[in-house]
């Protein structure tokens, strides 16, 4: 596979004459010995097979050492190859009898001559591998009999040579046959062509490929996936010197780069240089999609392998992190673009699918987002099964696995007796069930039934015993009625009251102030508002990623509405997931639930499941109304405190008052919300904010 010259000269040098390589004219292979010694190459291959380690009968030969030169085999004065030599240095290895047996017989007779005084012979195989090709070689070494010493090297044998590719990785063995010992091994990577070179241009990446203006050559990128064929992204047919530039978020950890001559036979040289760029990794996750194929299937879509585990969990209804189902089930390491299968009898809508790294859970998909319905209040119980068929069940609360018969303060612990007659009687639905144990999700809606009929029971009860002391004092009736009525009354607002979730980005303390005054404000409309301002404890105790998933599901499973407001932070916020060249990654705190948020809240934005969900808002003065970005215009944006009225008949939907109520309410909360506006404005650093948000804030999506 012949090489431009020029290729070559770039390869191992501008001046190939000062390196001063040694060609090899011909295209014949040969082998040379170190004197004393006499060799032979076999013609053609030999079958690169070792064979078993045998005893050596004696004084054998065998190869001690390996070295490797680079030399350039030339069929004319400028076509030459890249080549390697191959030098195996040899020792005599063994004895012909016990060495203290021979002490003993020469001190006992010091004129005996030397025994078995002959020469060695041995056939030295050489394996060179280079992928995807291997090759190998006999060698017939002869050691006359005046350099047979045990133990000592006899010289060397050298072999011109295996022809290799441009940065290719090479693997050498050596071994005798028959095999005296292991086979010593050598892998040597040769050198790469200086010429593509692959640099940082800001957030881009440039690939510079130097070569004269007359030299066509193709250039390929593609994915090299460890779990399936490569699978190519970009080619093209170039003349002469080109600059190509990539944008940072199309950098993948498998993404390579392929350049070759566009010459007959020519080296293809390939590099693969984004497999440690924490940019590419980052760029994995956010392009990895977890799928749910029914009736018990899923994938994980993503264009390179992950380093990452599967398993199975348990997301109850009252919301919580997702419980892992490990054991009894087992984790999985994750195969990307092919199809598995959950190790379940059926399907339930609270199951959901974790995918996580060492470090923290990447992806979690539920089975209830897509056709199972929404999550049910069952319990899960686990059976474990012992080798004599004596089981024991518990139930999987957040707490760990309660076992039912026992005296802890659970909800499981307090219905085990009634759960475990559920199983016998057949009421649970069996999930899953092999010889070690089995999983039984059991519904506990008619112990709530049960509950609320003791409950109302008890009310009715109370109503009675009220209506007869007004019976008693027919006096106050009309006073009891007006207080009764308009206890009625405020209990119908609080049940009709609209659910909200409120996310925000923390830019600073006095922006806080200004959310912590809004959502109080909200509350008195009503309406039932959640911010992270106030969990806290449940921030720190679940994670921002959990709390925001059990709060949106919970709002929008109520028929809330999630509220994103806007800020410069958010706004920075969105471009980083948005990917945007021009923004710059910045640290998130502890309880930012805005940034966690995003992984969830952007797909619903993708796939256009916002609207009626979502809500935007932000305020006059602090960002221009320009600078929310395109995709989030898909549901309505009010500008704060100018348009209130507007937002506040969106959030509370067909529970909205009319409209002079409504701008009564508007003018509550603009006066709520006037002095931390103020302080907010009077901040330092604010004015400075708005203003950089400018033209850099605009859409970009």
């Amino acid at each position: 596979m012949p090489v431009p010259w020029f290729l070559l000269s770039l390869a191992l040098g501008r001046n190939p004459v000062v390196l001063s390589l040694e060609r090899v004219v011909g295209p014949q292979d040969t082998a040379r010995c170190s004197p004393g010694l006499s060799c032979h190459l076999w013609d053609g291959d030999v079958l690169c097979l070792p064979g078993s380690l045998v005893s050596a009968p004696g004084p054998v030969l065998v190869p001690t050492r390996l070295q490797t030169e680079l030399v350039l085999r030339c069929h004319e004065e400028t076509d030459c190859d890249l080549c390697v030599r191959v030098v195996v240095h040899l020792a005599v290895h063994g004895y012909w009898e016990d060495p203290e047996d021979e002490e003993f017989r020469r001190a006992a007779d010091p004129e005996l001559e030397e025994p078995r005084n002959v020469s060695l012979q041995a056939h030295v195989v050489l394996s060179f591998q280079a992928y995807p090709t291997a090759h190998c070689v006999l060698l017939e070494v002869q050691v006359p009999a005046a350099l047979v010493q045990p133990g000592q090297s006899v010289g060397s044998v050298a072999f011109d040579c295996f022809e290799a590719a441009l940065g290719a990785e090479v693997q050498i063995w050596s071994y005798t046959q028959p095999r005296y010992q292991k086979e010593l091994n050598l892998t040597q990577q040769l050198p790469a062509l200086p010429w593509l070179n692959v640099s940082a241009d800001g957030e881009d990446v440039r690939l510079v490929l130097d070569v004269s203006e007359e030299q066509r050559f193709g250039l390929s990128l593609y994915w090299n996936q460890v779990q399936g064929p490569v699978k190519p992204w970009w080619h093209s047919n170039l003349t002469g010197p080109q600059t190509i530039t990539l944008n940072h978020t199309d950098l993948v950890p498998c993404l390579c780069i392929q350049v070759w001559p566009l010459e007959p036979d020519s080296v293809r040289t390939s590099i693969c240089p984004f497999r440690e760029d924490p940019r590419a990794h980052r760029n994995l996750w956010r392009a990895a999609r977890l799928q749910l194929l029914p009736p018990r299937g899923w994938r994980l879509d993503a264009p390179c392998s992950l380093p990452a585990e599967a398993t199975l969990c348990w997301q109850a209804l009252d919301g919580g992190p997702c419980l892992p189902l490990v054991p009894p089930l087992p984790r999985e390491n994750v195969t990307v673009n092919k199809v598995l299968e959950f190790p379940l009898l059926k399907g339930h809508p609270n199951i959901c699918v974790q995918v996580s790294t060492w470090e923290k859970l990447q992806l979690q998909e539920c089975l209830w987002a897509d056709s199972l319905g929404p999550l049910k209040d069952d319990m899960l119980l686990v059976e474990t099964r012992g080798p004599q068929d004596n089981g024991s069940l518990c139930a999987l609360e957040p707490s760990g696995c309660t076992p039912l018969l026992s005296r802890a303060s659970t909800r499981a612990a307090r219905l085990g007796e009634q759960l475990l007659q559920d199983v016998q009687s057949g009421q649970c639905l069996q999930l899953w069930d092999n010889d070690l144990g089995a999983l039984w999700a059991c519904p506990m809606d008619k112990y709530i039934h049960q509950r609320w009929a003791l409950v109302w029971l008890a009310c009715l009860l109370l109503v009675a015993v009220v209506f007869l002391l007004l019976l008693v004092k027919m006096n106050h009736v009309k006073g009891w009625l007006r207080l009764l009525k308009e206890d009625i009354r405020a209990g119908a607002v609080a049940v009709r009251s609209r659910a909200a979730l409120l996310l925000y980005s923390a830019d600073d303390a006095s922006f806080e102030r200004l959310v912590g005054a809004l959502a109080s404000a909200l509350c008195q409309l009503p309406l039932r508002v959640a911010v992270d301002l106030w969990s806290r404890r449940d921030l720190s105790a679940q994670g921002a990623l959990a709390w925001f998933h059990a709060q949106r599901r919970r709002t929008l499973q109520e028929g809330g509405v999630v509220v994103l407001l806007f800020s410069p932070g958010a706004v920075a916020l969105c471009r980083e997931w948005l990917q945007d060249a021009t923004s710059a990654p910045r640290a998130h705190g502890p309880h930012d639930a805005f940034a966690a948020s995003l992984s969830c809240v952007l797909p619903d934005f993708l796939q256009g499941r916002a609207p009626g969900r979502y809500v935007g808002a932000y305020f006059d003065k602090l960002l221009p109304a320009d600078a929310v970005p395109a995709l989030f215009r898909s549901v309505p944006v009010f500008s704060l405190p100018s348009q209130l009225p507007d937002f506040l008949g969106t959030l509370q939907g067909s529970a909205a008052p009319r409209p002079r109520r409504l701008a009564e309410r508007a003018e509550q909360v603009s006066r709520a919300l006037q002095p931390a506006l103020d302080s907010c404005f009077r901040a330092p650093g604010v004015p400075g904010r708005g203003r950089g948000m400018g033209p850099e804030a605009g859409d970009r999506t």
